[in-house]
């Protein structure tokens, strides 16, 4: 049996950067971290005996004989990537629901793509987890997604992630400041909006606007740098939230669906309780609220937001990795 743990990731600065649509036209940059959220694969090889070949365990269950049977497309796709033949049952589960705006569908993809290259006995690098897991559903799955989330859930930590019209990702880690970075973590406040949905009809029509709306995502990207130098210790804190409030800002303008009245009179409630700002983390249209907050504003912003749900989402050095590890047979 071979159990993987990915974290989840919050992206602060150049979302958008990571697409195909735009780094094609100029490099994009994003700046991103893992968090102390994650997702787990298991995955089990069994007897030769079983009724069915393939058990994939996500929010159904599936009994399958066939990799063309099982309706997972990223287990499907990965198994046939991997060519596993032998009976495997294989089982999925998150601490934050899919569909929120943390790279979830990134994360299984990253997560279960290790745990089946420990299945076969290799040891690859973070880079090629995340390579092959953005060509599984930017290449075999065709969806309408950037790369920035693989890459933040196999590395995990603080990256600045520099994405190349030939495919190629460049990593750079942030030597950060840790007094900063705990000061980031006890002022961040990440609110559940109590909708789930699809990123990527939200992506496609990004990808569609990303022509006119180039000016818009370089301006957000050219705040990656103040971040990197923030938590380098040589910026304060506080200095995010403005940042974030003029990223949002603009993220709002590329595609109405980016948000909606729901999500604007939240955001405009917690900013003016002391929020210092903040964004919708992920494509857009719900899922979770990021703000800073100074630590003595909280209880105000949470009143102002009505006890909506909310979390701290701490920080992960490590990205995905192989937390048990007992093969049997080689798949």
């Amino acid at each position: 049996m071979i159990i993987s743990r990915t974290p989840l990731r919050l992206s602060f600065f150049g979302g958008g950067t990571d697409l195909r649509s735009y780094y094609r036209i100029r490099p994009g940059r994003v700046i991103s971290t893992g968090i102390q959220r994650y997702l787990y694969v298991v995955v089990r090889e069994q007897e030769d005996f079983v009724d069915r070949r393939y058990r994939i365990n996500w929010s159904q269950t599936e009994f399958c004989d066939e990799i063309d049977e099982i309706q997972n497309p990223i287990a499907r796709e990965a198994l046939r990537m991997f060519d596993v033949r032998r009976p495997v049952e294989l089982t999925t589960f998150s601490d934050i629901p899919a569909g929120t705006g943390l790279g979830s569908s990134s994360a299984f993809s990253v997560g279960l793509i290790n745990a089946l290259h420990a299945l076969h006995g290799d040891r690859v690098t973070k880079h090629t987890l995340a390579s092959e897991a953005a060509a599984l559903e930017l290449d075999v799955l065709g969806r309408q997604m950037g790369k920035q989330d693989h890459f933040a859930s196999a590395y995990g930590s603080f990256n600045v992630f520099t994405f190349s019209g030939d495919e190629t990702v460049t990593v750079e880690p942030v030597h950060f400041d840790r007094g900063t970075v705990e000061e980031l973590d006890q002022s961040l406040m990440l609110f559940y909006m109590g909708t789930q949905r699809d990123a990527s009809q939200v992506l496609s029509v990004q990808s569609e606007v990303t022509a006119d709306r180039e000016d818009v995502l370089a301006a957000m990207q050219d705040m990656v740098d103040p971040m990197v130098e923030i938590l380098s210790g040589r910026g304060r804190v506080a200095d995010i939230g403005p940042l974030l409030d003029e990223s949002w800002r603009l993220k709002r303008s590329i595609t109405p669906l980016i948000s909606d009245d729901a999500i604007d009179d939240a955001y405009e409630r917690a900013i003016g309780a002391g929020a210092l700002g903040g964004k919708l983390s992920g494509a857009g249209g719900g899922g979770f609220l990021m703000f800073v907050v100074p630590p003595d504003r909280q209880a105000g912003v949470v009143a102002a937001l009505d006890g909506m749900p909310w979390i701290r989402p701490g920080f992960d050095p490590s990205g995905s990795r192989i937390t048990y590890y007992e093969p049997g047979r080689a798949a």
